[in-house]
């Protein structure tokens, strides 16, 4: 089959290009749909790709910085995808073949075709095209993990979501405002444009959107609410001190990536951890047992899909590219362009 790989295994957006691996097999799963903790045993399925969504994590381990799970592919990239289901594996029987679908995976989207566990796949529904649907998982699934699992915000809270205009940044303020019913929502963006865009999203009584180039956040945030909740954080030490100032009595903070370094800032007063009882997590999605991600993809299904399916909320695509143009999409990604999902499409 024909996929994305990197030209010595790791290197710039220059190193990659389109080359060919072995076509997958579905393996042999299990005559039951029983999750087990070996991914190998799941029962599986073989789906021929029609597009498939740039991540961020997807830079990181082109750069060969990013620490792979095992069930994921050495040399493909991506992590959500939309496609046909091609061939079923022994055991499998969630699906047919024919079926239109669309789903989360290890690794190794970034292809013509992918192997995948039938319990992580979803059936696309009409409203969505193949863009659309591969623009979905990861980053819907990934703010619904921070909103409503790990550090579950409550209806009237207030929260803090740095990166706004990233995917899960779009995906994150949304269910703050639409399926939780946060108090106040503030967010961060690096652009006057990207303040615009997000201020689409609604609610503007509630949303409150800054340019961490112009404005400092700790300060604007506090002439509407003495502080926040929650911070969702991609950021890491260059916010440590605004994020701490911000955060209320018994606040919360999640780390879902360290942009601008990972050890704590030089003077960092580690002492309103203690004095306002805060608590600070971090999170990942890829690294996760099957089973954690199939519970978080049923929680997915139960209080975001229908809210997307009935428009309620906006899946938000900055631009599609054709897969033979990936070295420009992962550039503009690491240029900060996009505002929104990145989706390329697998063409002939």
């Amino acid at each position: 089959m024909k996929c994305i790989l990197i030209k010595d295994g790791t290197g710039p957006a220059d190193n990659l290009y389109l080359g060919e691996e072995k076509t997958p097999e579905p393996g042999k799963g299990e005559a039951s749909v029983k999750l087990t903790l070996s991914p190998l045993r799941l029962q599986s399925v073989l789906i021929i790709l029609k597009a498939f969504g740039l991540n961020r994590m997807d830079i990181l381990q082109r750069e060969g910085k990013y620490p792979l799970p095992p069930q994921a592919s050495k040399t493909i990239l991506g992590v959500e995808f939309s496609g046909v289901v091609d061939k079923l594996g022994e055991g499998a029987k969630l699906w047919k073949e024919g079926d239109e679908v669309y789903g989360l995976a290890y690794g190794g989207a970034y292809a013509e075709y992918i192997v995948n566990p039938e319990t992580m796949l979803l059936p696309k529904p009409k409203e969505f095209d193949w863009v659309e649907a591969a623009g979905i998982p990861e980053v819907w699934m990934t703010a619904t993990q921070a909103l409503l699992v790990e550090t579950p915000l409550k209806e009237g809270q207030n929260v803090l979501i740095h990166a706004g205009a990233s995917g899960v940044g779009i995906a994150a303020i949304q269910i703050a405002l639409h399926v939780i019913g946060a108090g106040k929502v503030f967010t961060t963006c690096g652009s006057d444009e990207k303040v615009e865009f997000l201020k689409g999203l609604g609610h503007s009584d509630r949303l409150h959107v800054f340019n961490y180039k112009t404005q400092d956040f700790a300060e604007e945030l506090k002439k509407h609410a003495p502080g926040v909740d929650l911070i969702i954080d991609f950021i890491g030490k260059q916010y440590w001190q605004q994020n701490i100032s911000s955060l209320n009595l018994d606040g919360k903070m999640l780390y879902l990536a360290f942009m601008s370094g990972a050890a704590f800032p030089e003077g960092a007063n580690l002492a309103p951890i203690l004095g306002k009882r805060l608590t600070i997590k971090g999170s990942t999605l890829r690294s996760r047992k099957s089973e954690y991600q199939h519970d978080l993809l049923e929680v997915f299904k139960e209080k975001v899909l229908p809210k997307i399916l009935d428009k309620e909320l906006q899946v938000k695509i900055y631009k599609t590219y054709p897969w033979t143009d990936v070295i420009q999409a992962h550039k503009d990604m690491e240029g900060n362009k996009n505002s929104g999902k990145i989706v390329l499409e697998v063409t002939e």
